[in-house]
């Protein structure tokens, strides 16, 4: 009864989302149509510099997305899942985000670029949740930035405005990433966005370097007298291989300009073919509270085997520990797993099934008989992007 509730319930999400993004955009229809529809962004690990969107309409791109999501839960949760980003809600369809965005590339033609994108749904409340209430009209605002770039060697790219983190594997376009669901680690280890100033510079084909002064994590608004700074290189030893190495500290607590917070991200990925994909993400933090030390550190293993040109098939596994409840609330250890199938169909629809299980060592899942060590949940995501060229 319970599968064919679900598939039900795969069904009537497929046909909602269809009639949504009728509605949002018909050119998007017609672009699909004549085989032009847009490609998988590159690697989700690396900023949203301006520089990745291809130029279209005299330089500028504009585009969209959906995601709407179903997802089970074991623990049949009454708010939203602990430990989870964005598809949250129990036995619901939900809406969580839609986007509208617009972009240009600053070139050495053209030299002043932005990016500007609008969210809407349950996820983009989410993401903001941590600003103050005179900062909450500015949540609809994933990314607010211009740009410029600098005629120095290879050219020297400015950034100046709201972006978002360059920490991690995964990003909060769920199309961007390889499953549907968010890790551990999105959720729970490192920030979502910053704002303030960076610099991206490419030293060669193989080496980019990155740095920025920020006013810390997940704040349009400093909740304090501190800024943040962080630095990255990107190295590219093979074209098969792709190393992320990030570092941020700064003081990140409110109205606290005493305890200093530092972050280690790591993200190494590797294609050694068209069909097989790794990926490995390492994050190291520490803080303080009162003078008192508190750190926590988490490691995600990715793989994806792309079978056919329409289906993949990607699990994950992750370990997360809290030793001190920093971040999760709990002194605990959160391991968890998952497998996910990816169908992608022409036109820009992309569709992921997905079963996880979450674990802590400690009762840390709400159900309603009680608190419980563990957690599985089954979700269906539908995806739609466009770009207007």
């Amino acid at each position: 009864m319970l599968l064919k509730s679900l598939v039900s319930k795969y069904v009537y999400l497929t046909l909602a989302t269809a009639a949504l993004i009728s509605c949002l955009s018909s050119q998007a229809a017609a672009q699909a149509a004549a085989g032009t529809g847009p490609d998988v962004p590159a690697a989700a690990q690396q900023p949203d510099a301006g520089a990745k969107a291809a130029p279209v309409l005299h330089g500028f791109e504009l585009g969209g997305l959906a995601d709407v999501y179903y997802t089970y839960y074991s623990t049949e949760p009454e708010g939203d899942a602990l430990f989870r980003n964005f598809d949250t809600r129990h036995n619901a369809l939900r809406f969580s985000m839609a986007q509208i965005w617009v972009t240009k590339a600053p070139t050495d033609d053209s030299r002043a670029g932005m990016n500007l994108k609008f969210n809407f749904g349950h996820a983009s409340k989410l993401i903001n949740a941590y600003e103050p209430a005179s900062a909450r009209p500015l949540e609809n605002i994933e990314p607010a930035y211009g740009s410029y770039l600098i005629p120095a060697g290879r050219g020297l790219q400015v950034d100046a405005g709201k972006f978002v983190t360059q920490h991690g594997a995964e990003v909060i376009e769920a199309k961007d990433n390889w499953n549907y669901s968010r890790s551990l680690l999105f959720a729970l280890a490192i920030p979502y966005y910053h704002t303030g100033v960076r610099a991206t510079y490419a030293a060669s084909d193989k080496v980019t370097l990155m740095g920025n002064v920020v006013t810390g994590w997940n704040s349009v608004k400093d909740n304090n007298g501190g800024k943040t700074a962080g630095a990255q290189i990107i190295l590219k030893p093979l074209s098969q291989v792709t190393i992320v190495q990030n570092y941020m500290t700064g003081y990140e607590q409110p109205h606290n300009s005493t305890d200093l917070r530092h972050l280690f991200d790591s993200v190494v990925t590797i294609t050694p073919t068209s069909m097989v994909s790794l990926m490995g993400n390492y994050d190291y933090g520490k803080d303080s509270i009162g003078g008192l030390p508190v750190s926590w550190q988490g490691v995600a293993g990715y793989l994806k085997v792309q079978a056919t040109p329409w289906f993949a098939v990607i699990p994950r596994v992750e370990w997360l520990d809290d030793p001190d409840g920093f971040t999760t609330g709990a002194s605990q250890t959160l391991k968890e797993a998952t497998i996910t199938a990816e169908f992608k169909a022409k036109g820009g629809f992309l569709s992921r099934v997905e079963y996880r299980r979450d674990a802590s060592d400690v009762a840390s899942f709400s159900k309603p008989s009680g608190p419980v060590t563990s957690q599985s949940s089954f979700a269906v995501g539908i995806l739609y992007s466009y770009a207007l060229k």
